[in-house]
């Protein structure tokens, strides 16, 4: 499963703590970011992950999350 999230992380190493938390969460996944992207895209890619747990772990961290149409 993939799923691309919309964010408002700009800095590098904002960036890196939330793919550390997600990790944490959801060990085996591959998680990255494009923040040159204009929606500061989140990718999560794996097999047991919850959309709604990665949009809840990040916006509790201080940072918009939603799923990108």
């Amino acid at each position: 499963m993939i799923e691309v999230f919309k964010t408002n992380v700009e800095e590098v190493c904002y960036a890196k703590d939330v793919i550390a938390l997600l990790l944490q969460h959801f060990p085996g996944s591959k998680i990255n970011f494009d923040l040159h992207d204009c929606d500061k895209i989140l990718r999560v890619e794996g097999q047991d992950f919850a959309v709604e747990k990665v949009i809840s772990l990040v916006t509790e961290n201080g940072f918009s999350c939603m799923v990108l149409e």
